[in-house]
């Protein structure tokens, strides 16, 4: 366990919280808005035109999330690695890492359904358009969506018991 200063703590804790917070805005948008106008772009242009368009959104789309992404797992690796003990009080201490560790847990599950659904449905995306995989992805996406949801209130919840639980 790392021993740094609280003001370390609190800081690497705010950056997991605003970068999951970020990142739950930005997957309601795709959830709610944007995948399922992936069927009105086909309608709207040419077949062939599909894959131009699904290359430019993944083009787009990268630079909007991967540093959000990669500062949330990296700063929650950092949370979990931290020693919380005379940051918090210690009765607090259980449930704020309880909080931290299922967070983690939805953290990991994001990745991997970005990994191993979004990403390789993304790839059969730009071959053309492909109603059935569309709907795959707005359905398979939903997983993201909630765990990011419920990421957000266990981190919220941390943050509450971090704000209350000092000594």
């Amino acid at each position: 366990m790392l021993q740094t200063q609280p003001l370390f703590h609190y800081m690497v804790w705010a950056g997991s919280f605003l970068a999951t917070t970020y990142m739950l805005g930005v997957i309601w948008v795709i959830q709610r808005v944007h995948y399922p106008l992936f069927h009105r772009v086909f309608h709207a242009s040419a077949p062939e035109a599909f894959a131009g368009f699904e290359a430019e959104h993944c083009r787009r789309i990268t630079p909007v999330v991967a540093p959000a992404m990669l500062l949330e797992l990296a700063s929650t690796a950092l949370c979990l690695q931290l020693n919380w003990s005379g940051v918090l009080r210690t009765q607090a201490e259980p449930l704020f890492l309880g909080l931290l560790w299922l967070g983690a847990a939805c953290l990991i599950l994001i990745w991997l359904s970005t990994v191993g659904l979004q990403m390789p449905l993304h790839r059969k995306l730009s071959l053309g358009y492909d109603a059935l995989t569309v709907d795959q992805l707005v359905r398979t996406n939903w997983i993201r969506t909630v765990a990011w949801l419920l990421r957000f209130v266990l981190m919220a919840g941390a943050g509450g018991v971090l704000w209350f639980g000092q000594p």
